[in-house]
């Protein structure tokens, strides 16, 4: 009985966590598209150059 027991917990940890690296892409996809969005869409300066859109 335990190792039944020990095996569907294996299966349920592993599937737990494909299911969190599933998200943790798509995550990661929406962020690399707001990052080229606002690379692309960014701003002038009042020299008429392009400026930097973020702050570091």
């Amino acid at each position: 009985m335990v190792p039944i027991l020990l095996v569907l917990l294996l299966v349920l940890i592993l599937f737990g966590a494909g299911f969190a690296v599933k998200v943790l892409w798509w995550i990661a996809i929406a962020v690399l598209v707001l990052w080229l969005l606002g690379f692309l869409m960014r701003g002038t300066t009042a020299a008429g150059g392009r400026g930097r859109w973020y702050r570091w």
